[in-house]
């Protein structure tokens, strides 16, 4: 595509310099470049790439895209926003891809990657050929490839909805963020189904308040559309039973369809029984009652589970046939996954690093053992230092032993960290080991039979980030080396 054909879906822009080059492909990395690529400059939170346009010309870059005039020997296209421009040229350069998809966007503090991964198991389960995009990964049918972040940019998502077309994949699940949302990477992609889970504390280091917060993720469901097309229906799936739901249902202008524990949702569980390794339940939904036995445990996986099958509905997949593909899948990677090595405990790892996420697991431990519950938590340092207090609380008063360690420390002082989690626990029992490997192992010599420790905040991850290094460190792995020694 020549340069001229690209930019004609720009509004307004002014050029320096000559020419009307080909260009290949799009790159916003000046280590990415290829000769024939447009290079955009961002002016991100750690790097103006403004400046590293004259690395990318040397990589072969044909024109640039940018925000200011450059010294430059290749045509500089500016624009007032070079993020938006990226969206949009992304958009057309790789030919609207998201358009050819059936593409389902999930946000919330709480449940984003149980919900797109039991989503994507029922699609494919029903014959769909799907593609994942999330926190642990990005799946094109069977193909893993390694996610860098939860949401990625606008045109890493348009060249990966690009591949996803070109390899079949009919559908596209995906977990938005709200700093996605806010920052606008995902402007251009065409939501045919949007799903809220939930909203509680979290990212207040980034959106300051909980109605900001809750505005970003509305964003989501108001760019659903406001247009209705009987072949290409939008939907919005929405959790009824969060205080946020009604927002969201006056945010969009979609079909709306309403899942939880409340009976006047339009998919509703009752007579719900949770026991240590599976849940059960009554579906009641506007065409009966179905009753579902699922292989992992906890009321928020009922949650998940409801979404599900109010998504594959809107799908065009009966309820039916999302049950039968419920009953058979498995639990997530990191998310309430327990680690056996024949002790006479319960050992489980948890992604929950949000007070609401380490409530909801607690609840659920308290209510399938008999024995003592003792959790290991940490807060992540360079974020939302709000929650670090009542994340300690809630460890304490669901807990019967709480120890307190290191996440991901990151830049900040792993004791400062710590200090800020002790002023929730005033006059309660806990205990301090900075050091998490340490942490984990003093939980498991505690554990008696029956109890159960809890190893909760990184769940999947198989990394910890300490100053700006990044170390190996998988709680799970870490956690089976211990109980063989014991």
């Amino acid at each position: 595509m020549r340069l001229h054909t690209l930019l004609e879906v720009l509004p307004f822009f002014s050029v320096q310099g000559e020419g009307n080059p080909a260009i290949s492909n799009i790159a916003n990395h000046h280590k990415k470049v290829k000769n024939g690529d447009l290079f955009i400059c961002i002016n991100g939170l750690e790097i103006d790439s403004h400046s590293l346009a004259g690395v990318a010309e040397k990589n072969g870059a044909a024109a640039i895209l940018a925000e200011r005039k450059l010294d430059a020997g290749v045509p500089v296209v500016i624009v007032p926003d070079t993020k938006k421009a990226m969206a949009i040229l992304s958009d057309h350069f790789y030919k609207q891809p998201s358009h050819q998809l059936l593409l389902v966007g999930v946000t919330g503090t709480n449940g984003k990657t149980t919900t797109t991964h039991l989503i994507d198991h029922v699609f494919t389960q029903s014959g769909v050929k799907t593609g994942l995009i999330g926190t642990l990964h990005i799946k094109v049918g069977e193909e893993l490839e390694v996610s860098h972040n939860t949401t990625p940019d606008s045109l890493t998502l348009q060249q990966t909805f690009r591949r996803f077309c070109d390899k079949g994949v009919r559908s596209a699940i995906m977990e938005v963020s709200s700093h996605a949302l806010d920052q606008g990477r995902v402007h251009g992609c065409d939501y045919d189904i949007a799903v809220f889970t939930n909203l509680t504390q979290d990212h207040l280091d980034y959106h300051k308040t909980m109605e900001d917060y809750r505005n970003a993720k509305g964003l989501l469901f108001s760019q659903l559309g406001n247009t209705y097309f009987k072949k290409s229906p939008k939907y919005a799936i929405i959790n009824k039973d969060d205080d946020a739901a009604d927002y969201f249902i006056k945010s969009t202008a979609a079909h709306v369809f309403t899942y939880g524990l409340s009976p006047s949702a339009d998919f509703h569980a009752k007579d719900v029984v949770l026991r240590a390794t599976e849940s059960v339940f009554t579906l009641v939904s506007p065409f009966g009652e179905r009753e579902l036995v699922l292989n992992y445990a906890g009321k928020f996986n009922v949650y998940n589970a409801l979404a599900a099958i109010a998504t594959a509905f809107a799908a065009g997949i009966s309820i039916d046939e999302s049950i039968r593909s419920l009953e058979k899948a498995k639990g997530v990677r990191g998310r309430f996954e327990t680690v056996s090595e024949g002790q006479p405990f319960s050992v489980i790892v948890d992604y929950a690093h949000t007070p609401d996420g380490l409530k909801n697991v607690l609840e659920t431990i308290r209510s399938i053992t008999n024995g003592h519950v003792i959790v290991v938590v940490g807060c992540g340092g360079d974020r939302d230092r709000i929650k670090r207090p009542i994340m300690a609380e809630i460890a304490c008063d669901y807990g019967d032993y709480a120890i307190f360690t290191s996440d991901n420390p990151r830049t900040e002082d792993p004791g400062a960290i710590l200090k800020d989690m002790e002023a929730g626990v005033v006059g309660k029992q806990y205990q301090l080991i900075v050091d998490r490997k340490e942490a984990i192992k003093e939980a498991l010599s505690l554990a008696k039979p029956e109890d159960v420790v809890l190893i909760a905040g990184k769940g999947h991850e198989t990394y910890q980030i300490i100053g700006n290094h990044v170390y190996d460190f998988d709680d799970r792995e870490v956690a089976r080396h211990f109980i063989k020694g014991l």
